[in-house]
């Protein structure tokens, strides 16, 4: 299996044993199984992995340039409500599908690496 295709169709929300048919039913809810080749995706379990992930870029963006505005600019408290809390918001929303396919991709290809046959010396 290779992994760079598999990693790609994770981020665009398709499957990533066949990249054709669609990962999720809905915003996050992934598919029993694949339309396209039949692959169980029910199988492949991710956890809290992408929220985790997402929750840290998504505070480490908004959170350092909260601290760039307010050294460089001052602005009041209000002010910095307006702009980060949305901006928080909308990105992790942003970032959570993708993430939650990569995850599912890479899980995928961990499991797949488990199951092949190793050489021993």
């Amino acid at each position: 299996m290779l992994v760079w295709p598999a990693v790609r169709a994770g981020l665009t929300g398709r499957c990533p044993a066949c990249g054709r048919g669609p990962l999720f039913e809905g915003f996050l809810k992934r598919r029993a199984s694949c339309e396209a080749c039949g692959f169980d995706l029910g199988a492949v379990e991710t956890g809290d992995g992408a929220a985790t992930f997402i929750m840290q870029i998504a505070g480490f963006l908004v959170g350092f340039s909260a601290l760039a505005v307010e050294i460089a600019f001052s602005p009041p408290i209000w002010l910095h409500l307006i702009i980060w809390l949305p901006l928080t918001a909308g990105l992790a929303l942003a970032l959570m599908r993708p993430g939650k396919g990569l995850m599912t991709a890479l899980q995928m290809l961990r499991q797949r690496s488990d199951d092949s046959p190793r050489e021993t010396r």
